[in-house]
């Protein structure tokens, strides 16, 4: 036994490189639910800290800020049987995100812990939360299109490999139905999917319809739903792109689904609510919306690697409103936006885009004039005939008396029957283009 005090205890503290390092730990002086404040701690923003006793009922909080010489911490568990001055001890480093193939096929939640029952997670590399720091140099045009399964959208929104593009619409609408058919057949190398703020139900619905079979094989999913803390659902949102950040790295192809961008918008007014910012437009702090293009302006292609993240955002429209200052600033930012039209749901077309508001910025880039012009062609058609539209219902339309008005209804059915789709079809981008310059492609 003397033998062994001697080797390991004494040999240790004869190294010369031998640094004692003290055990940090402050104590609770504030706690209302959800903000805490400690005193007696000097951390980093972002160090993942245990509050309680250790033999006892303990929760974890995360630094978000500091004031008065004090540290502030946001709960990320539930309630818990705090007392005042409950110990307070850091026990994760800041802004490391587990990524790479060991999360294939995977579920985690906001803290990166597996919670698919399948075990821990083995051999999985590490990639900051916050990602790197990119010059405007190292990232790509957008010169190739993406096949994302669904003929609207290949046809007259048609998105590239490494497009940034919100889906905008109001609760209800089919925001994740469309999502689904995104994600079953969209050519991609990996489909990295963050449900950030959702309901719990639609969290497992979604797995087992929408990312069943083989899809769910090259996917990785950080499922962070409505009853989490704020912090959690802001880091499910990071962690989510810093997954699929690190497989750009490797140059692959990657799809990020992030439902929904405005539920991390909301994660991040409570935070800066509790804080004690101002609240500016419609309650939103300011930190709350600048924090969007912080988390959208990381996806995109990589020059270096030749890997590509596409992006997909849904934008809930708080009232239908498109102009929500979520909607407004996502809009501002994002390559493209598709917007969910409740009127067409309401009608039975499905999805309900509304192509006259929808726009993708970057399909000039990456398909043909023919194509270019028979999409021009539709939509010409379309507004023609919705700016009419009361009058034809009313019969105060007299045929023959405006020749584009009469071309318009005649092509609506067409049109109609162009935007609507089964969720459970596929219509490839070769498909969706010859239908559509086969029909529209002559002016």
């Amino acid at each position: 036994m003397l033998n062994r005090f001697t080797t390991d205890y004494l040999d240790t503290l004869g190294r010369a490189d031998f640094r004692p390092v003290a055990r940090v730990a402050g104590r609770l002086a504030s706690y209302d639910g959800l903000l805490m404040e400690a005193v007696g701690l000097s951390l980093p923003v972002g160090t993942v800290c245990q509050v309680g006793e250790s033999h006892g009922r303990t929760v974890e909080a995360e630094v978000i800020g500091f004031r008065n010489g004090r540290t502030l911490m946001m709960n990320l568990g539930g309630p818990a049987a705090l007392l005042p001055q409950a110990p307070v001890r850091p026990i994760g480093a800041p802004g490391q995100a587990e990524v790479g193939a060991a999360l294939l096929g995977r579920v985690v939640d906001g803290a990166g812990k597996p919670i698919d029952g399948l075990g821990p997670i083995r051999g999985a590399g590490h990639w900051p939360l916050a990602g790197h720091i990119q010059s405007p140099l190292d990232r790509g045009r957008v010169r190739e299109p993406m096949d994302v399964g669904v003929r609207a959208i290949n046809g007259l929104l048609t998105v590239g490999q490494g497009q940034r593009v919100g889906i905008m619409a109001g609760s209800g609408v089919g925001k994740s139905v469309l999502l689904g058919m995104i994600v079953r057949a969209a050519q991609a190398d990996v489909v990295v999917i963050g449900l950030i703020g959702e309901r719990s139900r639609e969290v497992a619905d979604f797995l087992e319809t929408k990312v069943a079979g083989e899809a769910r094989a090259r996917s990785v999913v950080v499922a962070v739903p409505a009853n989490h803390s704020p912090v959690l659902r802001i880091r499910g949102a990071l962690r989510a792109t810093a997954i699929a950040e690190a497989f750009r790295a490797e140059g692959k192809k990657v799809l990020l689904i992030m439902d929904s961008l405005t539920r991390v918008a909301h994660a991040g007014r409570e935070i800066g609510l509790a804080l004690g910012e101002s609240a500016s437009a419609r309650g939103y702090p300011p930190s709350a919306i600048a924090m969007l293009p912080n988390l959208i302006e990381r996806a995109g292609t990589c020059v270096s690697s030749g890997g590509s993240i596409t992006a997909i955002y849904t934008v809930l429209a708080d009232g239908d409103d498109g102009n929500d200052p979520v909607v407004d600033s996502a809009r501002s930012i994002l390559d493209g936006h598709i917007v969910l039209n409740r009127a067409l749901a309401e009608r039975g077309v499905y999805p309900a885009i509304d192509i006259g508001p929808s726009v993708s910025r970057v399909m000039t880039d990456i398909v043909g004039p023919d194509h270019i012009a028979a999409s021009r062609v539709l939509r010409r058609h379309l507004a023609t005939y919705e700016e009419n539209r009361d009058l034809v219902l009313m019969g105060a339309y007299r045929p023959g008396a405006d020749p584009a008005i009469d071309t318009a209804i005649a092509c609506h059915d067409a049109i109609m029957a162009y935007i609507r789709q089964d969720a459970d079809e596929t219509v490839s981008l070769t498909d969706a283009v010859t239908e559509l310059t086969g029909v529209f492609g002559e002016g």
